[in-house]
């Protein structure tokens, strides 16, 4: 059986705290540990979300509260993000059965990534993933609760888990940190818009087909240092012309 300890449910500004205490209920039941609320607007502590967790009250108790997603994020390698709306994504969506064998190929530390109740993920934030999670519903109801959307996710990484078809890729723990790839994007960006390449109007549209181009050759830590010494090195130019030999 592969272990599920290297993987984090994050879930963004929960409102409801029976919400969160059913996907704690949800974790314990499927084999799951690490839950991350980022700024949750409820008492995730409370009676409410107890009296939901039922026999999981450690995993509330256990539970990391960040103020964002980066934060969230600090220490992963891979990141899924779930939506259930239509967006103009530079990645392909995928259904829980297509992405999630990516989080159980190795150890890396992974995470997937829900968003609020009323709304979902913003695009800012979708920008944090490398790969994009809808489940499949009914046409006439897409909309799926919270912990339904977590029940369904830990439910198919438990079968995944425990299956003898998963196919293991060669093991990648030097996959560069989330931290350090979205450190690298804001840099490629603020040179980009100072030499004029991006404008303002249009440079998240851009950035996002940068994004993508990376995200689907997996960076190393190596990599991605290696990239950002490349944009020092440019800055350090613009900056001495008259240093430039030919």
């Amino acid at each position: 059986m592969k272990s599920l300890e290297h993987i984090r449910i994050v879930a963004v500004e929960p409102a409801g705290a029976l919400n969160v205490g059913s996907v704690a209920r949800v974790m314990k039941n499927m084999g799951l540990s690490q839950l991350v609320l980022v700024s949750p607007r409820c008492d995730h502590l409370g009676e409410e979300a107890r009296l939901m967790a039922v026999r999981a009250p450690e995993i509330l108790e256990n539970a990391m509260v960040v103020q964002t997603l980066p934060e969230a994020l600090e220490g992963c390698q891979k990141a899924i993000a779930t939506t259930g709306e239509p967006r103009e994504l530079p990645t392909q969506m995928e259904a829980p059965k297509q992405v999630l064998p990516w989080l159980l190929e190795d150890d890396a530390p992974g995470a997937v990534i829900f968003g609020r109740e009323d709304n979902g993920l913003t695009n800012t934030e979708l920008n944090h993933a490398q790969r994009f999670l809808c489940i499949p519903t009914g046409d006439q109801y897409t909309s799926l609760n919270l912990a339904q959307a977590i029940a369904v996710c830990c439910y198919e990484l438990k079968s995944l888990s425990t299956t003898a078809e998963i196919s293991h890729a060669p093991a990648h723990q030097d996959l560069a940190d989330l931290k350090d790839l979205e450190g690298y994007y804001q840099h490629l960006e603020r040179l980009l818009l100072k030499i004029g390449y991006l404008h303002e109007h249009t440079a998240a549209a851009r950035m996002n087909k940068f994004r993508s181009l990376y995200n689907r050759n997996a960076l190393t830590q190596a990599e991605t240092s290696m990239l950002r010494g490349i944009l020092r090195q440019v800055e350090w130019a613009i900056a001495h012309p008259d240093k430039l030999t030919e």
